[in-house]
């Protein structure tokens, strides 16, 4: 007999998929002299729309972030297609400037506001014949997110945080859990499922082949006999995943358990997907 499953589920929603590809062109001086520019402009900003604007930090010139002179399609699709997963994206078109002095006194001019969006990380510019595309973006996924492992103690410290504290999960009141133990077991399951679900471009906790998370624990080499299973796609950090499972009834039950006494957690990453990251919770009772 299998053992019981307890599964819960969240995504953002992500826009319908484009047939446009983009291949990321290089960087020329033009395009390199616009963006010291505005990142001067950044760290030493003058009035912006009648107000004193404060320093921003510098944006990071890209070229997989640049769309082609005169794009008009969708800028999360385009910049997929490229390569990046963008949780924020705005995009100006420049007519009449012949040179990158030409270019940022216009931004200067009509696009300070832009310039100095507190949102946006990356920077991509195309030109040609006077024309002008800047791309402001922020990535899906924190930058700060590399360490797997950092992740993981990261998910651990939060799940242990939420269980010290009763909570109402919906109209169900849970009491203050005791703090789980991590599985090595479960997090190599909970890292093969979010793998899965990023390179195959799905959302479930069923697999294509028809595995559930109590058959992926199993061949991992965990024995409990009690699972449950929390998913989460387009979070790009852990405190953003944990948030997202608290706020929904569902998944704040898992987390509340009381019968789960251990946990293993992952996520995976792949900027062609529909949602970019996802994230596997698996939580078991030995």
């Amino acid at each position: 007999m299998r053992p019981p499953v307890q599964l819960s589920r969240f995504a953002l929603l992500s826009l319908a998929a484009s047939l446009y590809l983009v291949t990321p062109p290089a960087i020329a001086d033009g395009e390199r002299q616009l963006a010291q520019a505005i990142n001067s402009y950044r760290a030493h900003p003058q009035r912006c729309e009648g107000r004193i604007a404060s320093p921003m930090p510098p944006l990071s010139l890209k070229a997989n972030v640049a769309l082609p002179v005169g794009y008009g399609g969708s800028l999360r699709e385009g910049l997929k297609a490229a390569g990046y997963q963008a949780a924020t994206v705005q995009s100006i078109q420049l007519v009449g400037a012949r040179d990158a002095d030409a270019a940022f006194a216009m931004l200067q001019r009509e696009y300070c506001d832009s310039m100095l969006d507190s949102q946006a990380a990356d920077l991509g510019i195309s030109h040609g014949g006077g024309q002008w595309q800047l791309v402001l973006a922020k990535p899906l996924v924190d930058a700060r997110l590399t360490d797997v492992r950092a992740a993981d103690k990261a998910l651990l410290a939060q799940v242990n945080a939420a269980r010290a504290t009763s909570r109402m999960c919906g109209y169900r009141r849970f009491a203050a859990a005791r703090p789980l133990s991590w599985s090595n077991a479960l997090g190599t399951a909970a890292q093969g499922h979010s793998k899965a679900m990023a390179n195959d471009n799905y959302f479930a906790h069923q697999d294509p082949d028809g595995d559930t998370p109590a058959d992926r624990a199993r061949v991992a080499g965990y024995r409990g006999r009690q699972i449950g299973e929390n998913i989460a796609a387009g979070q790009g950090s852990p405190n953003q995943a944990m948030q997202s499972w608290l706020a929904s009834p569902g998944h704040c039950a898992n987390l509340m358990n009381p019968m789960f006494t251990q946990v293993g957690a992952a996520y995976a990453t792949n900027t062609r997907s529909d949602l970019g990251i996802y994230w596997t919770m698996l939580f078991g009772a030995p």
